[in-house]
């Protein structure tokens, strides 16, 4: 599943795009792709035609295209529902794709937008989804508990209502350090399976929580109240410059479903220090990299490097 750093690399390459477009016609061709928006298909293209766009938002894995307020003269939109924006869950394999316009259909293609650019003219946006886990949905914008802005891309203090119990991410300047440090000190669970707690932290999925804890010695089954306060600093700025860098090499792609608008895949895969590595020495010890379960998933840690208390 994509995390904060495939996010926002999607994020990134929409705003230019999106930033004053007027959406021109919607085309939903498969409506489970809508499975989270509250009405139908008909519904989904009705509200969005003629609509503007603002801006691209991420928070986290978050991600949501706010729109500006509808016509009023427009019988098709309801404004009391304003101010909207489109929320998009990615889920496993969702795509957000920049076409030019009437470019073939992509595979596995669920919606396309044909939007009007003041600066780049004419673009097709088209959301392609093989898993169909992931959905389109027109979601109310609600203000944010700290008066903060919602996410990157925007400085509204507006977060989709989907989205409005998702906690900031670590690179979010708005993100309170002495209130994750506080948490941790009341939980007993295991300090990996608090930052897989998208309400705690979001943005880190399993792949970022097995480098960061490898970067910051820990092991994941470590109860997150014992860690000292040393610890959990050490983990922050692990965690923040793992994404970073994730950030600054395309994310990570281990096949063809992570792609960026453009369909091209990220490379962080390859400066991997842990996850997906069991079996290969560690690159600090040299020791076996040990896979484990946890979860329904599996964690990546080096026995030697990352000792549990």
């Amino acid at each position: 599943m994509p995390e904060l750093p495939e996010v926002e690399v999607v994020r990134h390459g929409l705003q230019p795009a999106i930033v004053g477009a007027r959406i021109e016609s919607v085309e939903v061709f498969d409506s489970r792709a809508l499975t989270r928006h509250t009405g139908s298909a008909a519904d989904f293209e009705a509200r969005l035609l003629g609509r503007g766009m603002r801006a691209a938002v991420r928070r986290g894995k978050f991600l949501w295209l706010s729109l500006d307020a509808p016509d009023e003269a427009s019988p098709a939109v309801d404004t009391s529902l304003t101010p909207e924006a489109i929320m998009v869950h990615l889920g496993m394999s969702g795509q957000m794709l920049l076409r030019e316009p009437g470019a073939p259909a992509e595979r596995h293609e669920r919606v396309r937008f044909a939007i009007r650019n003041p600066e780049h003219g004419e673009l097709a946006i088209v959301f392609a989804d093989q898993r169909t886990f992931g959905s389109l949905a027109i979601d109310p914008l609600v203000p944010t508990p700290d008066g903060a802005a919602g996410g990157f891309g925007d400085e509204a203090p507006l977060v989709p209502a989907q989205a409005a119990h998702i906690g900031r991410d670590p690179l979010d300047p708005a993100f309170d350090e002495a209130a994750f440090r506080s948490r941790l000190a009341r939980t007993a669970s295991g300090i990996k399976r608090v930052l897989l707690d998208q309400t705690a932290a979001s943005g880190i999925g399993n792949i970022y929580a097995d480098e960061g804890l490898w970067a910051a010695r820990i092991h994941p089954e470590t109860a997150a109240r014992d860690l000292t306060t040393r610890a959990v600093n050490r983990l922050l700025t692990e965690v923040r410059a793992v994404l970073q860098k994730a950030l600054a090499e395309g994310g990570t792609s281990f096949d063809a479903q992570y792609v960026n608008v453009n369909g091209q895949a990220g490379y962080f895969a390859h400066s991997l220090n842990a996850y997906g590595r069991d079996g290969e020495p560690c690159p600090r010890c040299g020791s076996p990299v040990l896979r484990m379960r946890f979860m329904n998933r599996s964690s990546h840690l080096c026995p030697d490097c990352q000792r549990k208390r």
